[in-house]
C-alpha cells in the first residue's frame, strides 16, 4: 500500500485532523487539498521516484504536500526552515529536486525573484478547493521505494540527506502506535518540525490512527503554547530536551493543570535523570514515554515503559515491536555484559537502505541490514540499556575517559539551572580540559564560582570543570539539540 494511502486508510473526513490559532481542519479537506496538489505536481510533468521539496512550517498545507507527493510515487524532500538560503540551495542541489512545494511568507521573503526552481506557493487558497477524487493506487507498488530524504545534521557532522522508503514509513509508525496506545481520540501538541523525523512521526502517526494535531507556531513563547494545549484539550506532547528544559525550569508548565494531558513522549538526546522525575512529578496523570531514536531508524528505536521509570530511571529501555537492539563492544563486536560499555546496534524493518549518494557513509554506517548507531551504552542484567555518551562527545583528559553526560546530569541538579553543556578544550597539559556551558532560570542568583563548588562536592577530582560558562543560549541544530562542534569552537578562540 502506498504510504499516502495507509496514513488516510482509517480517517472519518468529518472528523478534526488540524487544529491552529487560526483554523479546524477536516479529514476531508486535507485530502481534497492533496488532490488539488497532486494534480499541481501532474500539471508540471512530476513522475515516480522525482524529488519534491516541502519548505515550510508546520500547517495543514505541509502535510496535503506530503501525502500529495508521496501518493504519486515521487521522493519527499522536507528542507528545515531555520538554514540559511545557500545551504536550501545546497540541499536542493545535492537532493536533485524538480519542484518546490513552498509557504506563501517563505516564497516572498526569498525566492520571489527567482526562477531558478518550479514551485507552488502553499497558502489559505488551498482551504477553497473542491473535493477531488482521490486517486487509486498501483495495486503492485513498490514498498521498498524511496518515499523521502529527510536531510539530518546531527550534532557534529555534514548533513546527509537519508532514505526513508514506505516500508520503513509503515513499519515505524504500526510500531509506535502499538507501544504508545494511541487511538482516534487523540490531540497531539505538536512543537517539533515536520522536517524532523521525531516531528514527522506524530504526523504519520496521528495520521494513521485518525487523530488530532495541534500545530503551535513555535516554541519561542512557552506560554502560548501551554495556552493552546489547554483550550484545545490536548492529550498529549511531544518534545526533545531542550523543550524539556525549558517547560520544567522556566515556565508555567509545572504549575499549570492540564488535566487532558495523558501521554508525554521524549526523544530527540538524553534528557537527564534529574529532569526526567521532575517530568514525571510535574503532571502525575500523565504517562511519561522515553524513548530513543535516529532519523537513520525513520525515527523510534526504543521506549521505556512509563511504570518502569521509578526502577530504571536513566534507561532508554528495550527495542520497540519489530526492533532489535543490541550492545555490542567495539573491539571485537560481542554482545556486552552488565556494565561493559558498547555500541548500540539495531535491525528491524524501519532502518534505512541509506544515504543518498553516499556509498562511503552508507558502508560505514550500515553494514549488513544493521544500524550502528555512533551511541555508546551499558546493559544491566534484565537487558535495559542505559545510554553512556555519543562517541564524539566523550572528553579525554589526563588518561581519563570521561562521559560529558555524567558532568551534565551533576550541574543540572542545581534546580536554578535550564540546561547544561559539558565539553573537551585542547589542552596541552590534559589533553583536554572540562568546560561547562550553562544557562540559568531568570532572575536566578546563582553564579560559576557556586555551580563549582557543587561539582566538587558531587564529581570525582578528574571530571571537575576547569572552566563554567555562564551563557543566554546555546548553538541548537533545527531539531533542536544542542551543537557541541560550535561550543568547542567557543571553547578554543
Amino acid at each position: 500500500m502506498n504510504t499516502s494511502d495507509y496514513l488516510l486508510e482509517k480517517a472519518n473526513k468529518n472528523a478534526l485532523v488540524f487544529i491552529t490559532n487560526d483554523m479546524h481542519v477536516s479529514y476531508g479537506l486535507l485530502q481534497s487539498m492533496s488532490v488539488q496538489l497532486i494534480e499541481e505536481l501532474q500539471k508540471n510533468y512530476i513522475q515516480p521516484g522525482d524529488r519534491v521539496a516541502i519548505w515550510g512550517v508546520n500547517s495543514p498545507y505541509w502535510a496535503a504536500a506530503y501525502l500529495a507527493i508521496m501518493k504519486i510515487g515521487a521522493v519527499a524532500v522536507p528542507i528545515s526552515t531555520f538554514i540559511s538560503m545557500e545551504d536550501f540551495k545546497r540541499n536542493m542541489e545535492f537532493a536533485g529536486c524538480k519542484f518546490l512545494l513552498v509557504d506563501k511568507l517563505l516564497f516572498y521573503r526569498n525566492l520571489e525573484n527567482s526562477h531558478e526552481y518550479p514551485s507552488f506557493i502553499l497558502d489559505d487558497e488551498l482551504l477553497n478547493v473542491e473535493q477531488g477524487d482521490w486517486p487509486e493506487t498501483d495495486g503492485n507498488f513498490d514498498f521498498d521505494r524511496d518515499a523521502a530524504f529527510m536531510f539530518t545534521s546531527g550534532t557534529t557532522a555534514t548533513p546527509r540527506a537519508v532514505r526513508i522508503t514506505h516500508r520503513n514509513i509503515q513499519a515505524n509508525t504500526d510500531s509506535i502506535i502499538d507501544y504508545l496506545a494511541l487511538d482516534s481520540d487523540e490531540r497531539m501538541m505538536v512543537v517539533l518540525p515536520f522536517f524532523y523525523c521525531f516531528g514527522t512521526s506524530l504526523l504519520h502517526t496521528h495520521l494513521r490512527v485518525g487523530a488530532t494535531l495541534v500545530l503551535a507556531k513555535s516554541f519561542v513563547f512557552p506560554e502560548t503554547v501551554l495556552d493552546l494545549m489547554e483550550t484545545s484539550r490536548s492529550t498529549g506532547f511531544a518534545g526533545v530536551p531542550t523543550n524539556y528544559q525549558t517547560l520544567l525550569r522556566n515556565s508555567t508548565f509545572t504549575r499549570r493543570k492540564l488535566p487532558h494531558l495523558r501521554k508525554i513522549q521524549q526523544a530527540g538526546g538524553k534528557l537527564h535523570d534529574t529532569l526526567i522525575q521532575e517530568l514525571v512529578d510535574s503532571h502525575p496523570q500523565a504517562k511519561v514515554f522515553v524513548m530513543y531514536g535516529q532519523t537513520e531508524a525513520t525515527a523510534r528505536l526504543s521506549y521505556l515503559p512509563p511504570e518502569l521509570l521509578s526502577t530504571k530511571l536513566g534507561s532508554i529501555g528495550k527495542g520497540i515491536p519489530g526492533v532489535t537492539l543490541s550492545v555490542a563492544r567495539e573491539e571485537d563486536g560481542q554482545a556486552v555484559k552488565p556494565g561493559e560499555v558498547g555500541e548500540i546496534l539495531a535491525e528491524g524493518d524501519n532502518i534505512s537502505p541509506g544515504y543518498y549518494m553516499d556509498p562511503e557513509a552508507t558502508k560505514e554506517k550500515f553494514k549488513n541490514g544493521i544500524l550502528y548507531t555512533g551511541d555508546l551504552a551499558t546493559v544491566d542484567e534484565e537487558g535495559f540499556i542505559y545510554i553512556v555518551d555519543r562517541k564524539s562527545d566523550f572528553i579525554k583528559s589526563y588518561g581519563n575517559r570521561i562521559s560529558s553526560y555524567e558532568i551534565e546530569t551533576c550541574v543540572l541538579q542545581i534546580p536554578e539551572v535550564v540546561a547544561a553543556a559539558a565539553i573537551g578544550v585542547p589542552d596541552e597539559r590534559a589533553g583536554e580540559k572540562i568546560r561547562v556551558f550553562v544557562i540559568l532560570s531568570s532572575k536566578s542568583a546563582v553564579n560559576a564560582e557556586n555551580i563549582m563548588e557543587h561539582c566538587r562536592k558531587h564529581l570525582s577530582r578528574y571530571m571537575w570543570p576547569e572552566d563554567i560558562v555562564i551563557t543566554k543560549s546555546f548553538p541548537v541544530n533545527a531539531h533542536g539539540k544542542v551543537i557541541k562542534s560550535e561550543l568547542r569552537k567557543i571553547g578554543t578562540s
